[in-house]
């Protein structure tokens, strides 16, 4: 038999790009096949930005800008498919899950945007989309989807592991050896010091963590930041924008005496103690793998280290590459095994991770 190729597309809250990824399936078999990323022009980048506050005529401004990344997602599919030398017509399905600006499962809802209708017009494919809401209707968070991917590819019966991706949002995925599975938004990711490195410095992010490098810890802030809430909710829970943004970056009192470079490797130390927190509680760990974004930052991986090492029997510390995905590409394929998993009439959730009444097919499919 013949793989089975689909699309998975990945749009983020850092807000970067689009990640379109190549996969082949056959039998329980995974294979990233190609990748292609594409980045947000800075116009759509700021429009986004916007729209996760209210706005005057926001709806109209929400669909007229889901036009444009269905057209830019198109884009970023056909780049691939010449890239790969693959046919429109050879692809099951293309998973999308758009783009998030509003994350509100504690009132019922959750908002990704792109037009997965316009995208299958476009791309002449399948495409599956709004993967998250059926879950939110079956009373969980609709988030995060990934662990069931997770369990699918990475799981191991000898040991227990934890898969972090850290994006603009961090979250855990606990693989347990007897099959247990709990997933999690821990906190901040990137996002909290991408924005405050585009304020003070103009650029998009602190590359590597160098720049943050070059300052220290505020104690009293970090203790500050860390009295969130958020962080002492039991799972299941999820977060997003709506809560760590800039307005929440102002509520901790950042005064202008203080050094730019301190408070941005503050922020560092923030995401990786959180991170280093969240594991804690999921119990014994024996191996931990990254991916994302956030593993290319050398700082913040060093600290999350040195976090999660301030215990005894402390795992090791790795990324996803060592598992077989570059750590850039885990959740683009995610979405297109979600994808496979609609087409196929198979549930996509995990109860245990999202806090849904049951197994669920997730998604809306737009055919070709």
């Amino acid at each position: 038999m013949a793989a089975q190729l689909l699309i998975g597309i990945m749009s983020g809250t850092s807000l970067d790009g689009v990640d379109a990824a190549l996969v082949a399936f056959k039998n329980d078999t995974c294979v990233l096949q190609n990748t292609q990323f594409l980045p947000y022009p800075d116009e759509i980048k700021s429009q986004l930005l916007a729209l996760h506050k209210p706005e005057n005529n926001e709806l109209e401004a929400a669909w007229l800008l889901g036009c444009r990344l269905a057209d830019l997602y198109a884009k970023t599919v056909k780049k691939l498919l010449i890239k790969a030398k693959v046919n429109a017509s050879d692809i099951a399905a293309i998973g999308c899950h758009g783009q998030t600006i509003r994350h509100r499962p504690e009132l019922g809802f959750t908002l990704q945007i792109g037009n997965n209708a316009l995208l299958a017009e476009l791309t002449n494919i399948t495409v599956v989309g709004d993967f998250r809401s059926r879950d939110i209707a079956a009373g969980g968070q609709g988030a995060p989807l990934v662990p069931a991917f997770h369990q699918a590819l990475f799981a191991n019966k000898k040991l227990n592991r934890a898969i972090v991706n850290i994006g603009g949002i961090a979250n855990i995925t606990y693989l347990g050896k007897n099959g247990k599975v709990l997933g999690f938004d821990s906190g901040p990711g990137n996002m909290l010091i991408d924005s405050w490195t585009k304020l003070k410095t103009g650029k998009d992010y602190d590359a590597d963590g160098a720049w943050a490098a070059s300052g220290v810890v505020i104690d009293s802030l970090l203790s500050s930041m860390l009295a969130e809430p958020y962080f002492a909710l039991p799972p299941p829970k999820s977060t997003g924008r709506d809560l760590f943004n800039d307005d929440w970056l102002k509520q901790h009192q950042l005064y202008p005496h203080l050094r730019p470079q301190d408070v941005a490797r503050t922020l560092t130390e923030l995401t990786a103690h959180s991170i280093a927190d969240a594991l804690k509680k999921c119990g014994d760990v024996g191996e931990v793998y990254c991916c994302g974004g956030g593993a290319h930052n050398q700082l913040l991986f060093d600290a999350l280290r040195t976090n999660i090492h301030a215990d005894s029997g402390a795992p090791t510390l790795s990324t996803t590459k060592d598992l077989g995905i570059d750590v850039d590409w885990v959740e683009a394929v995610a979405f297109a095994w979600l994808a496979k998993q609609t087409i196929e009439n198979k549930p996509g959730n995990l109860p245990a991770v999202t806090g849904a009444k049951g197994l669920r097919i997730l998604g809306a499919i737009y055919p070709n």
